[in-house]
């Protein structure tokens, strides 16, 4: 019997998961990192369609969670994915079990997660999120799955181990040192690798991720129409497209916003020059996540003698990395041939 191995990135804009594998091909999903807690959820229809969401049980509420989640929300919906300790929340473990439920499985082998660069050094806190998801766990609606091992790994990580299988390039990426970049909702990531191993004193996280350049325009947009504008969302997709948003009912021309919110990713990436100084000594620099394609002239004016690589479908580089380096662990550990998940102590 084959070891079944998914990956989970619980991300702060999105979560993004692994929906299934067949013939080697990776089926991935994703919804909003929204959870609204609740005593119960409802059937709630609308126009006789089911809105697409679970509730998932957590420490006594059930959290609404799923890709029309935004349906259940209020007027004030703080996202507690924020700070720094967020995979502790009860509403990261609603996220993860809530993505666990669109697989339709009964069991995983192993599970991968993915966390930020500097959540992933806090080891003692890593350890305990993977004992935490080890073990068997309520999925609402009378379902449950089993859990036998859990493995955490850096975001930008799989990343890298995703461009080296897509490149065909996984043994010289072992002989080489890397910078890989990872500009999500809320932390801006990078990892300095030499080869597959993590060189710690090199690489971080800094708080801004896409959320802030958004904020940025959205509150350029407050002051210009003298209004509490909040459509986040809304400003993502105009940028992501090039189409002007509608605000009170007019298109609205976001130019005049842009040039203080490309300051966003010119900060982060100064920051990042702090660890990694010119990169002279980096043979690739691979740009992925959410956010890739505002933050890429930024990094180019950084790096100028450098070619920045990107990969297909960059929100989903580091789960489909995950998943990849899981097969192999898996592999490793004889998983089909011993009960391994089921008797070692967790790591």
């Amino acid at each position: 019997m084959e070891a079944i191995v998914r990956a989970v990135d619980v991300g702060r804009g999105n979560t993004k998961f692994i929906a299934g594998v067949k013939n080697g091909e990776l089926s991935c999903e994703m919804f909003p990192s929204q959870a609204h807690p609740t005593e119960a959820v409802s059937e709630y229809e609308g126009w006789g369609m089911k809105r697409r969401t679970v509730g998932i049980p957590v420490g006594g509420l059930v959290y609404e969670v799923g890709p029309d989640v935004q349906l259940a929300a209020d007027i004030f919906n703080a996202n507690v994915l924020q700070h720094d300790r967020y995979c502790d929340a009860p509403e990261y473990l609603a996220l993860l079990l809530g993505a666990l439920h669109h697989m339709q499985l009964d069991r995983i082998d192993l599970l991968v997660i993915g966390l930020p660069v500097a959540t992933y050094k806090l080891k003692r806190q890593v350890a305990a999120l993977e004992r935490r998801l080890t073990g068997e766990h309520e999925l609402g609606k009378g379902r449950k799955i089993a859990v036998r091992r859990a493995k955490a790994i850096a975001q930008p990580a799989g990343a890298l181990m995703y461009y080296g299988m897509m490149q065909n390039r996984v043994a010289q990426l072992r002989k080489e040192r890397s910078l890989i970049v990872d500009p999500g909702r809320r932390t801006f990531d990078w990892l300095v690798t030499q080869g597959m191993q993590q060189i710690d004193k090199r690489s971080h996280s800094v708080p801004r991720g896409m959320h802030d350049v958004l904020h940025m325009i959205v509150e350029g947009i407050s002051r210009a129409t003298d209004s509490h504008y909040r459509e986040y969302e809304l400003i993502d997709a105009a940028l992501r497209t090039g189409k002007k948003p509608v605000v009170f009912q007019r298109e609205y021309d976001l130019a005049r916003h842009l040039p203080l919110a490309r300051k966003i990713p010119e900060q982060a990436v100064a920051e990042m020059m702090h660890y990694v100084g010119d990169a002279g000594d980096i043979k690739n620099i691979i740009l992925v996540g959410g956010g890739a394609f505002f933050y890429k002239p930024a990094l180019k004016a950084a790096f100028p003698h450098h070619t920045i690589h990107e990969v297909k479908e960059p929100i989903f580089a580091n789960v489909k990395g995950f998943q990849y380096a899981g097969s192999e662990l898996a592999k490793t550990l004889c998983v089909v041939k011993s009960s391994v998940f089921q008797d070692s102590d967790h790591e």
